[in-house]
């Protein structure tokens, strides 16, 4: 469809369970970390691209990429193929991603919102969704 298709918006989390007292930049690092993997994947339009480099460079992690972007992550702002992956992996109706990400990072912390934004909790998320990645393009063929 010609419309473009909103994954996720930090503000849509501030709202109704949004841990009191948290700051609000904890709303960016659950989509962040997938927009870093993105990223890494160069699987954002080339408007984009040059935003990447600090989180390539490290200098920046994916939530403040994410933030950067007013943390919005839009269907128009990806390749097709990373339209396609966000679709069937990210997209929080059908995918697999938070149910990953609580596995992985949440485990026994009181919310999504208390995973803390360092690189090795993206290396570790990382290595799950470049796993889910494989096996989805094993099923595109």
């Amino acid at each position: 469809s010609s419309e473009p298709y909103v994954y996720d918006k930090a503000d849509y989390h501030y709202g109704v369970d949004y841990p009191k007292g948290l700051p609000e930049d904890k709303a960016f690092v659950h989509t962040g970390m997938f927009v870093g993997w993105l990223a890494e994947h160069h699987m954002f339009n080339a408007d984009f691209e040059p935003d990447t480099r600090e989180f390539m460079d490290h200098k920046i992690t994916g939530a403040k990429l994410y933030e950067l972007w007013d943390g919005c992550l839009i269907s128009t702002m990806l390749t097709d193929e990373g339209n396609r992956f966000a679709w069937d992996y990210f997209d929080f109706d059908r995918g697999k991603y938070l149910s990953d990400y609580q596995e992985l990072l949440v485990r026994k912390l009181p919310s999504p919102y208390h995973v803390a934004d360092t690189w090795e909790n993206y290396d570790i998320i990382k290595k799950r969704i470049d796993q889910r990645y494989a096996e989805w393009k094993q099923q595109q063929k």
